[in-house]
C-alpha cells in the first residue's frame, strides 16, 4: 500500500472520530445556551438582590389565592428534616425568618417545586438561595456552607439544594429559612408547623397591600394524613 492509500485509509478513521468530538461541541454549547437562556429570564436586580417584588405577579389583580391543602405529599418539605427552631420569626431584632438547625453539614432541601433566583454569597446572609416558585411564593435559604444549585436551574420539592453551615453572620450552624410574597417577608410558620416540620393544611390570601389572610382547611389531599408519615420517616432518618 502506498502513502497515498495510507493517508486517505487514515482520513476514514479520522473523519468519524472528529465528528464524535464536533457533535459533544455542539451539544455543550447547546447546554450552555440553554443555561444562559434560563438565566435571561430574570432581571440582574432579580439575579442581585433577594428583597425584590416579583414581577408581574399582581400586574392583573389585587389578590393571589395559595391552597397549600391541594399540595401532595412530594409537592413539599421541610427544608431541614427534624430541624429545631432556635431563633423564631420577628421579635426585637425583626427577625426576617427562623432559624432551622440539626448539625454541620445536614442537607438543606427545596420546599416546593421552583427555579433558582438567586445563588451567592449575600452580605449578613453568608451563602445564600432564593426558590421562586409558580404558586407566587419565593423562599430563602441562607447561612449554607455550598450551596449546591445556579441561578436558573429548576428544582423539585424535596430536592438537596445546600449544606447546613455557618457563612455570614451566623454563631452557629443552621439553616436561616424565609418565606416571601412579593418581596415582603413573612413568618414561615404561617406555612410550615415548626414542631411536626410539616406543612399547615391552609389557604392564604395574599393581597398586593402587603398583607395576607389565612383559613385552615382540615383535611384534603394528604397534607394532614401525611403528617404522622412523614415524622416516622424523619424519625427513621436520624
Amino acid at each position: 500500500m502506498t502513502l497515498k492509500h495510507l493517508a486517505v485509509a487514515g482520513l476514514f478513521v479520522l473523519v468519524p472520530m472528529l465528528y464524535i468530538h464536533s457533535s459533544k461541541l455542539t451539544q455543550r454549547a447547546l447546554d450552555e445556551k440553554a443555561n444562559a437562556s434560563d438565566n435571561n429570564d430574570f432581571t440582574e436586580r432579580e439575579k442581585r438582590d433577594i428583597r425584590i417584588p416579583t414581577a408581574g405577579l399582581f400586574e392583573q389583580t389585587d389578590n393571589i389565592t395559595i391552597d397549600f391543602s391541594k399540595l401532595r405529599r412530594n409537592e413539599w418539605c421541610y427544608p431541614l428534616h427534624n430541624g429545631r427552631v432556635i431563633s423564631p420569626f420577628g421579635g426585637k431584632r425583626r427577625h426576617a425568618g427562623m432559624d432551622i438547625k440539626t448539625y454541620a453539614g445536614d442537607t438543606i432541601y427545596a420546599a416546593f417545586s421552583g427555579r433558582v433566583r438567586f445563588a451567592r454569597p449575600y452580605a449578613g446572609y453568608g451563602n445564600v438561595i432564593v426558590l421562586r416558585h409558580d404558586m407566587g411564593l419565593e423562599t430563602v435559604y441562607s447561612h449554607n456552607k455550598y450551596n449546591l444549585v445556579r441561578i436558573g436551574d429548576v428544582v423539585k420539592a424535596g430536592q438537596a439544594i445546600a449544606i447546613e453551615g455557618r457563612t455570614g453572620r451566623a454563631t452557629t450552624e443552621h439553616c436561616h429559612f424565609e418565606v416571601r410574597i412579593n418581596g415582603k417577608a413573612f413568618n414561615p410558620a404561617i406555612f410550615f408547623d415548626p414542631i411536626t416540620c410539616c406543612l399547615r393544611s391552609e389557604k392564604v390570601v395574599a393581597y398586593k397591600s402587603g398583607r395576607i389572610e389565612t383559613s385552615n382547611i382540615v383535611p384534603a389531599n394528604n397534607v394532614a394524613e401525611d403528617k404522622g408519615k412523614q415524622t416516622k420517616s424523619q424519625q427513621a432518618r436520624s
